[in-house]
This record gives C-alpha cells, structure tokens and sequence, in this order.
C-alpha cells in the first residue's frame, strides 16, 4: 500500500512538474499495480510488498529487453527512452546488496541446508531468493549458487 500511495505523489509531482517522460514511467507502474491488484492471487484488495517488488523488476526486466531490441534495430531514440523507463521504475526497488554480503548470505544458507552439489541447487535459490527479496537479481543469486556449490 505505501507503494502505491508512493506512485501517486511521484503522479501528481511529475504532472506538476510536467515531466512527460517521468510521468509516462510511472503511469505504467500504477497500470501494472492496478491489474494486480484485480488479479486473483490478491483477494483483500491489498497487495504483498513481495509481489509489488517482483512486479517491478519484470517491469524493469521488460524495459531493458525492449531497449537492447530497439538499439539492435538501430532506433537508438527508443532504447533510451526504454532505458531511461527502466531506471525510473528500477528507483522504486529496495537497494541492492552489496556483492559481499549476498556471497555471504549464499554461503549461510548453503550450510543450513546442507547443500552438497548442484542437485541442491533448488532448494538453494529458494531460501536464498527469499532472504534477499528483490535487493538482488535471481541471475547473479544463481551463478553465484553456482560457483559455491560446483
């Protein structure tokens, strides 16, 4: 809820400000939490800051991948708008973790569970996943799983 309460002031700021480019980006943000919150999985009306911030790096993950298209295509004009899109929704993430701490985090969990090889892996990225939750991304979590348990 404190996010979305967020959105609208980030609205009304940018629509004052009449930052048509930062007022787009955050259009889709509330676009995206307003058909969540209609989706089955939220039946309270209230939507969990779990699935708010996995709904904000998909978002971010979409932008970027319409960024490397468009740069590929040679519409440089619309990779930095996705770009410039992806760093305004990225800014409403939690901060990253620090390499360090994540490595540690990995190690902790991989001697609670006792993890031996890669066929723990699984059970790994899960606890792990759900340590961090969204301060970093499941590819760095992944291979660094990776480089512990091989």
């Amino acid at each position: 809820m404190e996010l979305e309460k967020k959105i609208n002031d980030d609205i009304k700021q940018a629509m004052l400000a009449k930052d048509m480019r930062k007022l787009n980006a955050i259009r889709a943000i509330k676009a995206a939490l307003l058909l969540e919150k209609t989706g089955k999985d939220v039946s309270s009306g209230i939507i969990p800051e779990s699935v708010e911030i996995k709904l904000l790096q998909k978002l971010v993950k979409q932008r970027r991948e319409s960024a490397a298209i468009y740069a590929g295509q040679n519409r440089s004009d619309l990779a930095e708008e996705e770009e410039f899109q992806a760093s305004i929704i990225e800014s409403y993430l939690p901060g990253k973790i620090p390499d360090e701490e994540l490595r540690q985090i990995v190690m902790d969990v991989i001697e609670a569970t006792g993890a031996k090889g890669m066929k723990d892996m699984g059970k790994v990225m899960g606890a792990v996943s759900s340590k961090v939750a969204g301060r970093a991304d499941n590819q760095t979590i992944a291979s660094l799983v990776k480089t512990l348990l091989g």
